[in-house]
């Protein structure tokens, strides 16, 4: 009872949001509520917790919002500026062909800009872009949330692990035990961690190009052919290896710090020049039908066709792009030199509300470390960069704050909503106690499954990151769960970090379908109340990416004879979809 009880909230966000395609803004208000009750009525939550983590909800939403405003102002700045129509033009030099552009803004960019910054910054930088170069409002955050899977465990300098996964196993007395028997401590085990991730990141993730390829042709082609994505696989395959190559032996040899990092550049070193030069690029190009032609679902509310295409001749291709190149150097420059990074998380540069209502819940918000900072200061920077008219600046900023505020409703109800589920149970000094509703969740799977773990193991860290959007909370809440679990059917320590390792995978995949990366996707390109229909195409791509976690995780830890299962699983994966045929345009 307490398991359906707890899959309540997940159940009514499914149903509302992905069958009934409800506005976000409505099916996460009922979501909420449903949550609230259950948690103060069944969990016996205290109402101060409740309302606590309901009040760090919002603040942690007023945050997201702030990126969403400052992505949304970047896009408006440069279409008003005309440099989208020279960014648009860069990249129709390097191929016109939509499948090869998808591959390197999204999957390659994309990856970059996780790596350096994480927390769904490339759905505020790389899915603009993509609406800049003419890609349907819907075509740009399904791709952006895709991607947001292989890279996710070492984004933001390899947080996930380093905070998440090490929170989550530190100050343990049963793991510090088994590791001292060992011979090993928590850092080396958490860097063997990072080389398990990163193999089986590589091993599901090669196929991500491709299957980007495929829903591109199938979704949004005038075909509606899934093959006709499948006819890019020398160039996707190419791209996906150029990228997984050197990430695995990067987290095998380096440690979780730069694997993200490290492939999407060379991965854009290898496959920007050969696109240019022809090589594995499809010979018959892909384009959309007419505009006139698209379903009103894939369509948003910012038009970035009516840029002023003469001001664009004043541009040059670098200078138009320079702002995304600008980004990606302070992202990089703020992430990876220590001190610096030290300061602007520092509690004398936060904000800072600790114990909330009384409770033990804190919300911290690092306003100079913030993505929308960098982003609200490049916009800045742009209006002399550009030359921008007055005009020009109102207008950007005036249809960027609109957005945001159609955005507002959503957010601040899923997100809060999140928190109430994370933080429901009892105090500790309670006489009963009442385990959160996520850990509920766990335990009964550990129950039904324990003799298949590895195979759901993925799942678990995938539920994690659906519900607190982010693999790095996930970790920290299921990492010791997943390990006790593999103690508890007979693993050793070593197959025990394997578990934990697809966890992190699990947590990774799980970003395609949060509800929270999902709305403020849709809206840094404006695409209000169609978040079900998004869901319906990225939880296909999560299923592949987790089952195929799960079953490379068996061969890993109990049979060799699992690879077979590994190798026929993507094969009909393809095969299946090669096969399906979209009933309306908006599936």
């Amino acid at each position: 009872m307490y398991t359906f009880l707890a899959m309540l909230p997940i159940i009514i966000v499914f149903v509302l949001l992905v069958i009934m395609r409800l506005p976000a803004k409505y099916a996460m208000s009922l979501a909420y509520l449903a949550t609230a009750l259950l948690s103060y009525f069944v969990w016996q939550t205290s109402g101060n917790q409740i309302a606590a983590a309901t009040i760090h909800g919002v603040l942690t939403a007023v945050n997201v919002l702030f990126i969403v405003f400052s992505a949304i102002l970047i896009l408006n700045t440069l279409k008003q500026s005309g440099a989208i129509s020279a960014i648009r033009r860069g990249f129709m030099d390097i191929s016109p062909d939509r499948r090869v552009q998808m591959i390197i803004v999204a999957w390659l960019f994309g990856c970059l800009i996780e790596g350096s910054t994480g927390w769904g910054t490339p759905s505020a930088v790389a899915a603009p872009l993509l609406l800049a170069l003419g890609f349907p409002a819907m075509a740009c955050v399904m791709a952006v949330l895709i991607i947001q899977s292989t890279p996710v465990s070492y984004g933001a300098v390899g947080t996930p692990l380093l905070i998440g996964v090490n929170s989550g196993l530190e100050n343990k007395d049963d793991v510090a035990a088994a590791l001292a028997n060992a011979g090993l401590d928590l850092p080396a085990y958490i860097f063997n961690i990072s080389g398990n991730v990163g193999f089986i990141h590589a091993s599901v993730g090669f196929l991500i190009p491709l299957i980007l390829c495929g829903f591109l042709t199938l979704f949004f082609g005038q075909k509606r052919s899934f093959a006709e994505g499948l006819k890019a696989a020398p160039f996707a395959l190419f791209a996906g290896l150029a990228f997984t190559i050197p990430y695995v032996l990067t987290a095998k040899f380096i440690g979780p710090e730069l694997p993200s990092i490290v492939g999407s550049v060379v991965g854009m070193a290898l496959v920007i020049p050969a696109a240019k030069r022809g090589f594995l690029v499809p010979k018959q190009v892909f384009d959309f039908g007419p505009r006139e032609t698209w379903d009103k679902d894939w369509v948003s509310d910012i038009a970035v066709t009516d840029s002023d295409d003469k001001a664009a001749a004043n541009f040059s291709v670098l200078r138009a792009f320079s702002p995304y190149l600008i980004i990606i150097a302070i992202l990089i420059i703020t992430r990876t030199i220590a001190p610096l990074k030290a300061w602007l998380t520092s509690d004398a540069m936060s904000i800072t509300f600790a114990n909330i209502l009384g409770t033990t819940i804190t919300n911290k918000t690092q306003l100079l470390y913030s993505p929308g900072t960098v982003l609200l200061l490049v916009s800045i920077l742009c209006i002399a960069l550009f030359g921008m008219k007055a005009d020009m600046v109102k207008k950007s900023w005036s249809e960027s704050a609109k957005t945001m505020l159609a955005a507002a409703p959503a957010l601040l109800f899923s997100v809060p909503m999140v928190q109430v589920f994370i933080n429901s149970g009892t105090a500790p000094d309670a006489a009963v106690q009442m385990l959160a509703m996520p850990k509920v969740l766990a335990a009964s799977a550990a129950d039904a499954f324990e003799g298949m773990w590895p195979l759901v193991s993925p799942w678990i860290g995938a539920l994690g990151a659906f519900i607190a959007g982010s693999n790095t909370v996930s970790n920290m809440m299921f990492a010791h769960f997943q390990w006790g679990t593999a103690t508890q059917i007979g693993l050793d320590v070593m197959d025990a970090a394997k578990v934990v390792s697809l966890q992190a995978v699990g947590g990774a995949a799980g970003n395609m379908i949060s509800v929270h990366n999902v709305v403020a996707a849709c809206a840094v390109v404006g695409l209000m109340n169609r978040e079900g229909y998004v869901i319906r195409k990225t939880l296909v791509a999560m299923t592949y990416y987790v089952i195929q976690g799960g079953l490379i995780g068996m061969a890993l830890i109990f049979s060799p004879l699992w690879w077979a299962a590994a190798v026929v699983w993507p094969l009909a994966f393809l095969f299946v979809l090669s096969r399906v045929r979209p009933k309306d345009n908006a599936a």
